[in-house]
């Protein structure tokens, strides 16, 4: 008896001894990517909840260590070499594209795994000696814009207007888009550019009426994408409005109101998960998630954007268990950084809110179009799902 309670006693002491695995999240709580960024970051905080209930990951504590970056590019690179310089075994985030391409140079040079929670191919493609490093759970804005276009090639339109954010993430849209337009015979006839805290865009529009497009999509994301659809409504346009994937949560809903109502757009599946056949492979998960997050938040309350972050953690905790099986943290943190992205690299099969990872050396996103994309329209105020690509 005196055996055992000296071993048990031994073995607690031996896992306080062990340092909390430390995860770095960086996310635009405020800014105008705030209504992206706050469902990220309730996600974390209900991540960690349930982490502390289960134990940690493998007996080991996680501790995640959240940061706002304002929705601002420098606090992105700042907040990002903070938490490498506190030994984070891997950073999350940011929320918008031009902060996750900022912070790739970071991680890249403190050989540290990153997992961003943008859109943009950018961010992982080319997987080059820096985006070695980079990994993502949000769909591109290629394959996001291969939903559209095929939307639009079976509605019948021709013609095409476009308007997007003047950064990263609208200039993404932009190229992946008009090239998409062409592959498929439609016409780009006008594209025009606005910033994300623009007050008005009433030149753009009139550029755009002025060449009486079929449909138009603006390459913008949350609530600032609403400008631009507001005022082309009011000044009398009447064709199709698509939106990107950027704005699928509810505060685009709240803030455009009547404005937006019939928008369509591209989504993760989990955007319409109660509407989606029983056979679909992440309905399942997706149903979960947001159970999880509306007994938290309130019901109604959920976005694709939190589901992003929960996507990620899905990931990086078996990672994170099979990467202790080959370092230590406490010993050689290098040695376990290089692991874990390795064994995230090694992600086959898991089944997330927005479709199934695998991820190559050649893809570090790992999504299929057919899995990962649904087209949506806004209806009453509400998602209503349009067309399943299967």
């Amino acid at each position: 008896m005196k055996r055992a309670l000296a071993l048990v006693t031994f073995l607690a002491l031996a896992a306080l001894a062990q340092g909390a695995l430390k995860v770095g999240v960086v996310v635009s709580a405020t800014g105008p990517a705030a209504s992206l960024g706050i469902p990220e970051r309730n996600t974390f905080l209900m991540i960690q909840e349930l982490v502390d209930r289960q134990g940690g990951v493998a007996g080991r504590k996680v501790e995640f260590v959240i940061l706002d970056d304002a929705s601002d590019t420098t606090q992105a690179v700042r907040n990002t070499r903070r938490l490498v310089e506190e030994g984070a075994v891997a950073v999350i985030g940011s929320t918008i594209t031009p902060n996750s391409l900022a912070m790739i140079d970071v991680v890249a040079e403190a050989k540290t795994p990153m997992i961003s929670l943008a859109a943009s191919k950018d961010i992982i493609y080319p997987v080059d000696a820096k985006r070695f490093w980079v990994f993502k759970t949000p769909q591109t804005e290629e394959l996001m814009a291969r939903a559209i276009v095929a939307d639009m090639v079976a509605r019948g339109v021709k013609t095409v207007g476009y308007i997007g954010f003047n950064d990263a993430y609208g200039e993404g849209w932009a190229r992946y888009f008009e090239a998409e337009l062409k592959a498929k015979g439609l016409e780009l006839v006008v594209s025009e550019r606005y910033n994300r805290t623009d007050t008005s865009v009433t030149g753009q529009a009139l550029r755009i009426l002025a060449r009486r497009p079929d449909a138009v999509l603006i390459g913008a994301s949350g609530t600032p994408a609403v400008l631009p659809q507001r005022t082309l409504k009011e000044r009398g346009y009447r064709g199709l409005i698509y939106q990107t994937h950027g704005v699928a949560n509810p505060d685009f809903l709240r803030v455009g109101g009547k404005d937006v109502e019939g928008t369509l757009l591209p989504a993760g599946p989990i955007l319409v998960a109660e509407q989606l056949p029983s056979s679909f492979p992440s309905k399942r998960v997706a149903l979960d998630y947001i159970q999880r997050y509306e007994a938290k938040y309130g019901i109604g309350s959920y976005s694709t954007f939190g589901a992003h972050a929960w996507d990620a953690w899905l990931i990086l905790r078996p990672a994170l268990e099979r990467a202790l099986k080959k370092a230590d943290p406490d010993k050689d943190l290098a040695a376990f950084r290089a692991a874990l992205r390795d064994e995230i690299e090694a992600t086959k099969g898991v089944v997330g809110t927005h479709g199934v990872f695998t991820f190559t050396k050649e893809d570090h996103l790992g999504l299929r179009f057919e899995d990962a994309a649904v087209m949506v329209r806004v209806e009453n105020g509400r998602w209503k799902l349009e067309r399943v690509f299967r």
